[in-house]
């Protein structure tokens, strides 16, 4: 059978499909209508479940009749992505096209699926649409061996009017899908590259006279009080249209018949919408035997003097970005799957999405109505490739597509599908025109259509801020300066400067991969800083991988190049705040405090100040709180908080006198907790103060030491110990038989991701292989104790020393061992991953407890959802399982650490204790590959790198860098062989 060509050919990029069209499903009664159940309506029927499948290679290897039984001999479900079930192979890039660049063509290599479903139809009077809601990458569809039409644009909706193919009794439905068309060269999204029908399939009976589409407006009153709203409807003349408008508890408050294909009435009192209270309205329409009901948020999104507010307040977006992405269904994510983001989020104090980067499916912005999220809506477009055609990454290239008018007609295709499609959805507020484009003829063209046809939401696309040469930024239809990890100090200067006077919005920042982000204190501050930013959208929700089974206790994921795919990205698509199941990183964790909806600040001796940062509502309605006054590591007093006191406006701010325990004496920290009114969960933490841990020392002892000197160590026994200090190395190779392996300095980490670029660096310089030298060692006992010093260096091979100074070790009679440190790094080198030492312990030291910032891995730069207070814990608990292994476990400023048999205590310290060697967490791609090392591996870091978000983010910031001088002091407590 010859297969039309038009998946290279730009003139049919849609062939008898109906027209565009908002989304809805017809229902046959009021009551039906109501439930918002598509699944309830007789009208609506389900195409998804078990097919008939056969995978091809190409079109040349099809077979002659499509038809015949034995052109699908296997079984696939759909929805879903075939790669997923064994046919073809998971291929992940990010920039590169998968596919040589040379627009319309594709290559003959083009792997197809031949799908089949039949199914029982009662023919009647009615019109029969069969609707697909997402098809990767185009589709050919026959029914009954007659041809219905062809359709590309993968993540939105094709209909087909199919009433003339129909037939009585059992129909057969043949789709051919292929992997690859023109429309390749528009979708080009950081993702996995998955081939198939991914959405659901249905079939809808539709009156022969119907409503066709229709746009609801809501324009709200000067003062927010009431509203008016009109109705545009695509429906028939002969038929009349009745409606009624209907509040949440579904009573009718406004109805009556169209006129002249409108509705058109004014709400004297309305309630507003927004993602703290999604208050929601029913519009229902009958034309015939249909009804149909759509919800109604009240709701206006405006630029006033630079600032986005929404119903006259100005909002920050707390935001991610969301791809469909499941580890075992890929994007054919359904329902639960959505629900199952969408309530993470929502613990986590996430008010906003960016569709990146496409539109989801059409259930899936209802949900956001419902639930309460800013929706960017965005089109199905990316063509980031064009960068990679000459090799590298040039910019110049960047508007290749974007300002070359032949392809004007595809772009603006993709634009006008994703905005009518979502016309009535409250929850979008935002229409982006797609992502990493670059910007020309064809995206200004996009953004003139979008603003003519719906005026009432912003426009948005980033590269619009990165216009063609000699040209401008598009002020007259594009409304916002959208801008991806920019550093907070371009920032300050855009508003500094106040060129260009729009709203900033970063719809993609701190790069959320592995351990990380390190960085979202400061944009948060930065956000609240300009009243002209609107907040941004964190890359990304979800880290994106393939289940391949399980090994060592752990399930394996897949990421880039594990399928032997070319081109690939690695584990780039490993970028989320969660794990590919689902489960949070401690990098949502981090989001989730700084976005908690009140913060404390102490001003006096049991003097508060409450800031609310939610947007429109009252705290006392938000939150309850309570607060724990801490002190030596316990908590000392715990009371509410009268919710007269949370009488709090939203961004509004209030002093506030709690009581304190009148005995307290010395360092304190009060700890206040902040649980959702609604549903009783813990939604954010504050502490004020910072209270201190004051540790028994062992007594003095008058039983001198015994010395003994060589030219390479120092041996000292006093009673119940023995200790050997390596003069060479400027440690102790034994510590009373308590270490596995000598003592070693320590400047490596197990690179995160975030170290990819600056680990290049870290490895030319030998950081990777770096040992102490000790040079000369005084040593000088007196009455009390030893002292040694030794001048040492950290040096590597092929290199002058790294770093330069002076470690001065103290053991007192009584085995208690002080130290102290002081060193420099060498001019020119990058900044170091860590300073400390490593001490290998026995297997066996599991059990420990710390005074320090807990109880979840924390950084210079991550540490706003753990706090300073004594925790007990294991070693094996310690490790945030990554599924790259890197630098993961630290715990930030420490006082103490007591673990087998040792115990440290200084004034500030870092530490990681691991089953783990760095080495292993270096060398190791996947977790599941990991091998134990043996020992308990236990890093005590007078100081450690912050974590940052410079996989794609800006370099870390120099403040939260290893500084080039380096002081430590600190003590370490033997437990005694007595």
């Amino acid at each position: 059978m010859k297969i039309p060509a038009y998946h290279q050919d730009f003139e049919h990029l849609h062939v008898n499909t109906l027209p565009n069209h908002a989304y809805f499903v017809p229902f046959s009664t009021r009551e039906s209508a109501l439930t918002g159940e598509r699944e309830q309506s007789e009208r609506f029927v389900l195409l998804s479940g078990a097919w008939r499948f056969g995978f091809y290679l190409g079109l040349y290897a099809l077979p002659e009749d499509l038809f015949a039984e034995s052109a699908v001999p296997d079984t696939l479900r759909v929805p879903a992505v075939w790669q997923n079930h064994g046919y073809d192979r998971h291929q992940y890039t990010n920039v590169r096209y998968p596919i040589p660049y040379d627009p319309p063509f594709v290559p003959r290599e083009n792997p197809c699926g031949l799908y089949r479903r039949t199914f029982d139809w009662q023919p009647g009077e009615e019109q029969v649409t069969l609707a697909f809601e997402g098809v990767d990458s185009c589709f050919h569809v026959w029914l009954n061996g007659q041809y219905v039409g062809y359709s590309q644009v993968s993540h939105s909706t094709s209909e087909f009017d199919v009433t003339p193919c129909l037939r009585a009794g059992i129909n057969a439905l043949t789709v051919l899908v292929l992997k690859y068309c023109d429309g390749t060269y528009f979708e080009d999204q950081d993702k996995f590259r998955t081939s198939g029908i991914f959405r659901d399939v249905y079939l809808l009976r539709r009156e022969r006279q119907h409503i066709r589409d229709y746009f609801v407006h809501t324009k709200l009153a000067a003062d927010l009080s009431g509203a008016r709203v009109t109705v545009e409807l695509d429906a028939p003349e002969s038929m009349p249209v009745t409606y009624e408008f209907l509040d949440a508890a579904e009573t009718p408050v406004q109805s009556g018949t169209a006129e002249n294909g409108r509705i058109a009435f004014d709400l004297p009192a309305v309630r507003l919408w927004n993602a703290e209270e999604p208050y929601l309205y029913t519009l229902v329409l009958r034309c015939g035997g249909e009804w149909i009901a759509e919800p109604v948020g009240f709701r206006e999104i405006h630029i006033e003097n630079g600032v986005v507010k929404l119903n006259g307040m100005p909002i920050k977006f707390k935001g991610v970005n969301r791809h469909d992405s499941d580890p075992v269904l890929g994007p054919a994510v359904g329902k639960k799957e959505m629900l199952r983001d969408l309530t993470l989020m929502k613990q986590h104090n996430v008010n906003a999405i960016r569709t990146s980067h496409y539109p989801n499916a059409p259930e899936f912005l209802r949900l956001c109505d419902r639930m309460g999220f800013y929706v960017i809506a965005e089109a199905d477009l990316e063509t980031h490739g064009v960068v990679a055609l000459e090799g590298g990454y040039n910019e110049k290239i960047y508007n290749k597509i974007a300002d070359d008018p032949r392809f004007g007609p595809v772009i603006l295709d993709r634009v006008q599908r994703s905005v009518i499609r979502d016309k009535n959805r409250p929850s979008a507020v935002i229409w982006s025109m797609g992502n990493e484009s670059g910007h020309g003829c064809n995206l200004d063209a996009a953004l003139a259509w979008t603003k003519r046809y719906d005026p009432s939401r912003l426009t948005h696309y980033e590269r619009a801020s990165f216009p063609p040469e000699g040209r401008e930024i598009n002020k007259t239809d594009l409304d916002l300066y959208s801008r991806m990890y920019p550093s907070i100090a371009e920032i300050d200067r855009y508003f500094e400067e106040g060129k260009i006077g729009k709203p900033y919005i970063l719809c993609e920042y701190s790069h959320a991969m592995g351990n990380g982000p390190g960085d979202l204190e400061d944009y948060f501050q930065c956000f609240h800083r300009h009243e002209g930013h609107c907040g941004g959208f964190i890359w990304e929700w979800c880290d994106h991988a393939v289940v391949q089974g399980a090994e060592n206790g752990r399930t394996k994921y897949g990421y880039g190049g594990d399928s032997g795919e070319y081109p690939h990205d690695g584990n780039f698509c490993m970028d989320g705040l969660v794990y590919p199941d689902r489960r949070p990183h401690t990098g949502l964790t981090e989001y989730k405090n700084v976005l908690r909806p009140c913060r404390v600040e102490a001003l006096g001796e049991g003097v508060f100040r409450l800031w609310n940062t939610l947007d429109f509502s009252c705290l006392r309605d938000a939150v309850t709180m309570c607060y724990v006054v801490r002190q030596n590591g316990q908590d000392v007093y715990v009371a509410e908080i009268d919710a007269a006191l949370l009488e709090i406006a939203p961004h509004e701010k209030k002093e506030i006198t709690l009581n304190l325990p009148a005995e307290l004496r010395g360092p304190y920290a009060v700890h206040f907790l902040e649980y959702s009114r609604k549903t009783g969960e813990l939604v954010g933490e504050d502490e004020t103060g910072r209270q201190q841990y004051e540790t028994a020392v062992p007594a003095a002892e008058e039983t001198p030491l015994s010395v003994t000197e060589t030219d390479f160590a120092v041996t000292l026994q006093g009673k119940g110990f023995r200790y050997v200090y390596n003069k060479e190395t400027a440690c102790f190779d034994d510590l009373n038989g308590l270490l596995q392996k000598p003592m070693e300095m320590n400047i490596w980490r197990a690179p995160t991701d975030n170290d990819q670029y600056v680990r290049q660096q870290w490895q030319a310089c030998g950081y990777d292989h770096a040992s102490s030298r000790g040079y000369q060692t005084a040593v000088v006992q007196d009455a009390a104790g030893c002292t040694m010093e030794t001048a040492f260096s950290v040096v590597t091979a092929y290199m002058p020393p790294i770093l330069r100074g002076t470690v001065t070790w103290r053991v007192e009679n009584s085995g208690v061992i002080t130290m102290e440190v002081t060193a420099r790094r060498a001019e020119n080198l990058p900044p170091l991953p860590r300073f400390g030492f490593r001490l290998f312990l026995s297997p066996a030291a599991q059990e420990l407890s710390y005074f320090g910032f807990g109880p979840i891995e924390s950084y210079i730069d991550k540490h706003r959802s753990s706090f300073r207070h004594l925790y007990s814990s294991t070693v094996a608990a310690q490790l945030e399982d990554y599924i790259k292994p890197q630098e993961n476990g630290s715990h930030y400023d420490c006082d103490y650490l007591r673990l087998g048999g040792l115990t440290v205590t200084g004034a500030g310290f870092s530490f990681n204790a691991s089953e783990y060697t760095q080495e292993e967490l270096t060398n190791k791609a996947h977790h599941y590959e990991l091998k134990k090392a043996g020992c308990t591996v236990l890093c005590i870091d007078a100081c450690q790198a912050g974590v940052g978000s410079n996989s794609c983010g800006p370099a870390l910031a120099e403040r939260y860098q290893v500084p080039r001088k380096i002081a430590f002091r600190g003590t370490l407590i033997i437990e005694m062989k007595r």
